[in-house]
């Protein structure tokens, strides 16, 4: 059992616990990660009920999970496609009107849990200290969980 940063997903603050490790024909120490959905719905879950304002990079992460494009998700905040570039570069600070929105959809398309409403989602989306390290359970692939972030 290890922990392992899984940047593979673009992000930096995504940290699996209890993985196996696996040891490969080198000899070399490997993490296998099955249930690849699981673990970037959970992910993605952990991204829209963070309490302060979402990064680029997690911007640019639930915009490829929900399946969209740059001109699709602009088309649908009201903004130019450079605009979407440009938040997900961290040139700009996101809008926090459009980040409520964008989570919400989050939420609606990846059908993620959650009981929160529009009002507290807004809420969420300020501008604060840097991303935390989102932790997850991944000793039970077939049931990834979050942890309290480091």
């Amino acid at each position: 059992m290890c922990e392992y940063r899984y940047t593979e997903c673009g992000l930096d603050t995504v940290l699996l616990e209890g993985m196996d490790v696996l040891v490969d024909d080198e000899g070399e120490n490997c993490v296998s990660i099955p249930n690849i959905n699981g673990l970037h719905r959970i992910i993605a879950l952990g991204i829209v009920r963070r309490r302060n304002s979402i990064s680029g990079k997690d911007l640019r992460f639930l915009r490829t999970e929900m399946g969209m494009t740059q001109v699709q998700l602009a088309k649908f905040i009201h903004c130019e496609a450079l605009t979407i570039s440009r938040w997900e570069r961290a040139e700009f600070a996101i809008d926090s009107n459009a980040e409520a929105l964008i989570r919400v959809r989050a939420i609606q398309e990846l059908d993620l849990p959650t009981d929160a409403k529009v009002r507290e989602i807004s809420t969420w989306c300020v501008q604060g200290e840097a991303p935390r390290t989102l932790i997850i359970d991944g000793a039970d692939p077939s049931n990834y969980r979050r942890k309290k972030a480091a």
